[in-house]
């Protein structure tokens, strides 16, 4: 990990993180105090769920994206109260804040809650408890995406979506998203909801360019006609959807170590974060599901330094797209671009 004045640096800068998903820095020690809190047995095939010790390493040796959410869901499973949710969620804030975060926008599953017999309202209410005990406690400001899970029928996806209007209207939750497994499950599939959604005016984004390539991030674009694109690494495939995405301001939310875990890449070398600053391509460093993946928000930022040594006014760049393309008011975008300006000065 990058040490010295270069660390501090990094660790000053005024994070926004954009791609974090909540049920995904479930740590094993929080999941196994949760099973056993609320009686929900673990697997007893699986040695991994011996310990949180064994389980943890097995999260170190996932080989596919489908391997991952096999452990992911199971995960899931163990949350079930308002405060189960909160503690999730108060615990992520946290360890974000110590990382310099001052603004995140989370993504969180209900598919994978109410099909279990979890409230919808339940899983809102909890994060918005933590939401706010991170504002007051940190003075870390965040919004809520609710995502489709791609995995499940697009119907089903409707539903979620459709329960969630009026948490999205209210500005309860900021925007709507697209996630789980890309392969087999592009785009386009979702355009009747995201559709709704741009009629609604609604934030929207979706995970594309990860496991699949190029075309499902055009399709993101034209199809979904969204404001951010997750993961989104396969821009240099083709130069002409890359200047879309340059003259549009899209931001891509890229995730270094999620990336390398899932081997959709060999190595954090194989990110196309030099051909990004180069030619334009707005992107934003992030966590993704950092209990699974070995690495938080700073972790991630070390992974990219150690890895490019890029020069502080190239991470000036980075964190200055992040800040303007979050969908946060524009007031709190100028406090942080202020704290910004403070560090750079420094």
């Amino acid at each position: 990990m990058c040490q010295g004045p270069m660390h501090e640096f990094l660790k000053a800068l005024p994070k926004c993180e954009h791609h974090m998903h909540l049920e995904g820095s479930l740590e094993p020690s929080l999941l196994f105090s949760l099973a056993s809190l609320n009686k929900i047995p673990l697997p007893t095939t699986d040695t991994a769920f011996t310990s949180p010790e064994t389980l943890l390493r097995r999260y170190r040796a996932f080989t596919s994206l489908d391997d991952f959410l096999h452990y992911y869901f199971i995960g899931m499973s163990v949350l079930i109260t308002s405060s189960d949710f909160e503690a999730l969620a108060t615990a992520y804030f946290e360890r974000a804040h110590a990382d310099g975060v001052l603004h995140a926008e989370v993504f969180f599953d209900p598919q994978a809650h109410t099909s279990r017999g979890v409230r919808y309202e339940d899983v809102v209410d909890g994060f918005r408890a933590a939401q706010e005990k991170a504002r007051q406690k940190w003075g870390l400001t965040s919004e809520l995406i609710v995502c489709v899970l791609r995995h499940l029928p697009v119907e089903d996806g409707m539903a979620m979506y459709r329960a969630a209007i009026p948490d999205l209207e209210a500005g309860r939750v900021k925007g709507l998203g697209l996630s789980s497994t890309e392969l087999g499950n592009p785009p386009g599939k979702y355009k009747a909801i995201f559709d709704d959604a741009v009629a609604r005016g609604f934030n929207r984004t979706a995970h594309a360019g990860e496991e699949a390539g190029v075309e499902y991030m055009a399709s993101a674009l034209h199809d979904l006609h969204v404001t951010r694109v997750d993961h989104g690494i396969k821009l240099t495939q083709d130069p002409a959807v890359l200047k879309e995405f340059v003259d549009a301001k899209i931001l891509i939310t890229m995730c270094p170590l999620s990336n390398v875990e899932l081997r959709c890449i060999p190595s954090i070398a194989d990110l196309p974060i030099r051909k990004y600053l180069d030619e334009g391509v707005r992107f934003s460093i992030n966590s993704d599901d950092p209990a699974y993946f070995g690495g938080y928000i700073l972790d991630n930022y070390c992974a990219v330094q150690d890895t490019f040594g890029l020069e502080k006014k190239e991470w000036e760049v980075v964190v200055r797209n992040s800040i303007e393309g979050s969908w946060c008011a524009e007031e709190r975008k100028r406090e942080i671009l202020k704290v910004l300006e403070e560090v750079m000065g420094r």
